[in-house]
């Protein structure tokens, strides 16, 4: 393998971040491309067609480790995770998603995505985590004030690996919404889903079904977001 100087290295930098491509590092003398973590947060954008392609265990265990690794409320450390790879397994927590948004009261007042996911419900076929091959359930303690926003952060840097290891994401809010569900609870339950739990969000990951097979990669502009500087 041939050795990559410290020069070779900052000068390629310099070349890509020129071309306004992606900017990656070398990792020693593997020749590994690293992202950076402002590059990953650029560039991670959500995936909603993914490839039947089976993903690595070795890249799932880092995903759900840099979850892990999440700021937690106190240090609680409280995430319960669920890899969810089986077909079987995600094929009918499909089946009891559309069952419950289906049987769901169809108000005005709801955001507009529960909205959509009770009108595609109905309408039958309703895929709520699209065609990823891979599930990734996050749980904590029902009654932990900081369940929500522990959660939330271990999702986004489990979208930032995926990104980082080439492959698509998607924050999923279904089983959020479903998460006092009779029918979804004792289905959670006999995965592994304590009584004191509840799902607070998921997400989707897999090769994304792009020619490239990488997942799209393109910064958007940030429109709103609005920062007050003091």
């Amino acid at each position: 393998m041939t050795e990559i100087s410290i020069w070779d290295k900052s000068e390629a930098i310099v070349q890509r971040r020129k071309k306004n491509v992606l900017l990656r590092e070398v990792e020693g003398s593997s020749g590994r491309l690293i992202m950076n973590t402002l590059e990953a947060i650029k560039t991670r954008r959500s995936t909603r067609k993914f490839q039947q392609k089976l993903v690595e265990r070795e890249k799932l265990e880092q995903i759900v480790e840099a979850g892990r690794f999440g700021p937690t409320g106190g240090n609680a450390q409280s995430n319960h995770f669920f890899v969810i790879s089986d077909a079987a397994a995600i094929a009918k927590l499909k089946e009891l998603v559309q069952t419950a948004f289906a049987n769901m009261e169809l108000r005005d007042d709801l955001y507009k995505s529960l909205k959509n996911s009770i009108m595609l419900s109905r309408k039958g076929n309703y895929s709520f985590c699209y065609t990823a091959p891979v599930l990734i359930v996050v749980a904590n303690k029902k009654e932990y004030g900081n369940n929500m926003a522990d959660v939330a952060c271990a999702v986004e840097n489990m979208m930032l690996a995926a990104n980082e290891l080439d492959l698509g994401s998607c924050y999923i809010n279904q089983l959020k919404w479903l998460n006092e569900d009779p029918t979804l609870l004792e289905y959670l339950r006999g995965l592994g889903l304590k009584d004191d739990e509840r799902v607070y969000a998921s997400v989707a990951i897999g090769y994304a079904d792009t020619e490239s097979g990488l997942p799209n990669r393109t910064e958007a502009p940030r429109t709103g977001n609005e920062v007050v500087w003091v």
